[in-house]
């Protein structure tokens, strides 16, 4: 390779733009999408980029890809799949914290191999929280486990993360300005990396199982876990424990009641729901009346409520067979509210409210003046300044406050929630995997077909697709695309390298550069994103392998997973989902995760060699 290239305009004007960028992305003086913009339109001004190409990132597949992602990962959230996912795992993990940790970073690892990792982080985060109420884990030793396993599960695929999406693109641009005679570069298959994101799974789950727990409890034994939901409500209000049915039989003394009377008994659990034939209702009004065949959901401590149904001749399950969509935690939970001194419900009981029959809505307490009242509390006149505890469905609760009568103050799924979509929204998430296995389409359209189903069957509405998609990372992406370009067509890549191989000791190696290529571009993601960290060094690794008698996709797909090794820093955005809701410093973070990424270096770069070893050798 010509290592005598003259440094043109040029290429002097594309490395000033790189250096632009990373200056602004360092300093954050400007957004970041903007600065992609502003690189953008100084490419098309200058000529660097031709008009016609200068906006084609926002089409190409890459872009296209990440959108469809985002989309599928909404459609599953919608359906309350991971929520569903952390009841199995709290099942399966039988109270073993180490064999729930295994399990929930495992799967967590797997998830993120055909969903964007902020997507994933985002629906494991209600899981992990309520994971850690269920269990003797701490959200800070459950959050950064999960989210190296996301990072690292990223390179199952192709579609796991953003630079893997990129880099097939940029290989396809460096084919236009490869040396004559060449082979040109062909793009990774689907699954290409899955040797490599199986051995940093692997190497993950080690690390934490030998070393990193054991160093989080060492980091955070001192800290305060914020509050959880759950556990927040079992010790302010004692509202806790599982939820059953009960089925009502005819000899039991509840039949004819109405469950307002059913309330009022001795050790009765909260009783949130009913059916009774055709109907059924969450939050039934206190008149509806309790018949033979009608069923109870309850909620309380399990030996409290086995003895209430042994006493009534009730009998009794864990199993929710009729209510499982009803109480899904996607759908419906427990919240808490104040009333305002404007409100209407000042001087009035819930009783008169009509609250379960108007809004839905179920009042399991109330905390006043630092009291707690539960027993009678449909008969206690609200004042201002009370804490109300509902039971209802999210989209009820939503509704019910529009009135402003009263203002939630817990967190909860605003949108609407379709857990009875759930099985369909797997179906089309599996055929959609299929079908990127066994055919030769792109990756992008195959995604978009899944995006398709969901719309045609109900699992997603077109307005919820649109509000899901993260428009600063498209456009970050797509304005960043044509600098790689740049980079790659003006010679400014090749320039670099071949300055780089000529300071470089006779006879180095060729893993001893691809380490370095590694660590530099773990380092600009850093700085600079691991988008801008790809679109920026995938050309200079290539020009690199080029001039070093190197392989460029070995040294390319080194660069696109290395651009994802930041597992100590904000600007990775899973750790920045993580560190409040954990309370991570800067020091935990570097103490456990800087280790972490040394061993996913080492991972990278040992699995791809090994890899080209062999299919070189097969060939």
């Amino acid at each position: 390779m010509d290592t005598a290239l003259t440094l043109t305009n040029d290429m002097k004007l594309v490395l000033g733009l790189v250096g632009f960028t990373m200056a602004m992305f360092l300093f954050e003086r400007i957004r970041a999408d903007v600065v992609a913009l502003i690189v953008l339109v100084i490419l098309g001004l200058t000529g660097l980029v031709a008009p016609e190409e200068l906006f084609g990132g926002f089409s190409g597949n890459a872009v296209m890809s990440i959108i469809a992602t985002t989309i599928l990962g909404a459609g599953l959230d919608r359906t309350g799949a991971l929520n569903r996912l952390a009841s199995w795992l709290l099942r399966r993990g039988h109270g073993i914290e180490q064999r729930l940790l295994l399990m929930t970073t495992g799967i967590a690892g797997l998830n993120s191999s055909f969903m964007q990792n902020p997507s994933v982080m985002a629906l494991y985060l209600p899981v992990a929280s309520r994971l850690a109420s269920r269990s003797g884990l701490s959200l800070q030793r459950l959050l950064l486990p999960i989210a190296a396993a996301i990072v690292m599960g990223g390179a199952l695929t192709m579609v796991g993360n953003s630079p893997l999406i990129l880099l097939n693109d940029l290989l396809v641009s460096a084919n236009n300005n490869l040396p004559s005679g060449m082979a040109t570069l062909e793009p990774l298959r689907m699954f290409a990396p899955l040797p490599v994101g199986v051995a940093l799974i692997a190497a993950s789950l080690l690390y934490f199982r030998f070393y990193g727990d054991k160093k989080l409890r060492e980091e955070t034994e001192t800290n305060v876990a914020p509050a959880r939901t759950e556990s927040y409500f079992a010790s302010t209000y004692g509202i806790e424990g599982d939820v059953f049915e009960m089925t009502v039989t005819a000899e039991s003394p509840l039949v004819g009641m109405s469950l307002g009377e059913a309330e009022a008994m001795h050790d009765a659990p909260l009783m949130l729901a009913l059916q009774t034939g055709s109907d059924t209702r969450l939050s039934p009004p206190a008149d509806m009346r309790i018949w033979v065949g009608s069923v109870l959901g309850v909620m309380g401590a399990r030996q409290a409520v086995h003895d209430f149904a042994q006493n009534h001749f009730l009998r009794l399950s864990s199993r929710l067979r009729h209510f499982g969509d009803l109480f899904n935690p996607s759908r419906a939970g427990i919240s808490e509210a104040v009333i305002p001194p404007t409100s209407r419900y000042i001087g009035k009981t819930a009783a008169e409210l009509r609250l379960r029959k108007q809004s839905g809505i179920s009042l399991l307490a109330i905390n006043r003046d630092k009291k707690v009242m539960r027993e009678d509390v449909r008969k206690v006149a609200l004042r201002a300044g009370d804490l109300l505890v509902f039971h209802s469905i999210w989209q009820d609760l939503a509704v019910a406050a529009e009135s402003r009568d009263f203002v939630v103050v817990t967190d909860y799924p605003k949108g609407e929630q379709r857990p009875h979509k759930f099985k369909i929204a797997m179906t089309i998430f599996a055929i959609t995997i299929l079908i990127a296995l066994t055919s030769k389409l792109p990756v992008s359209l195959t995604l978009m077909t899944g995006v398709a189903g969901m719309l045609v069957t109900g699992v997603l509405r077109m307005d919820e697709a649109y509000a899901s998609i993260n428009w600063k990372t498209v456009f970050l992406m797509a304005g960043l695309i044509p600098l790689g370009w740049a980079m790659d067509s003006s010679g400014a890549a090749a320039w670099v390298a071949g300055h780089t191989v000529e300071r470089l000791p006779e006879g180095i190696p060729v893993w001893m550069l691809e380490i370095a290529i590694a660590l530099l571009t773990t380092a600009f993601s850093l700085v600079i994103s691991h988008v801008g960290a790809t679109i920026v060094m995938v050309p200079l690794a290539i020009n690199l392998a080029l001039a070093a008698g190197g392989n460029p996709t070995a040294f390319a797909l080194i660069v696109a997973l290395s651009a994802s090794n930041n597992l100590m820093t904000a600007s990775n955005p899973v750790i920045s989902m993580i560190t409040g809701p954990a309370n991570y410093t800067s020091r935990q973070l570097w103490r456990v995760g800087g280790p972490l990424s040394l061993i996913y270096t080492c991972v990278v770069v040992l699995t791809i060699n090994l890899m080209f070893w062999w299919g070189a050798r097969g060939g």
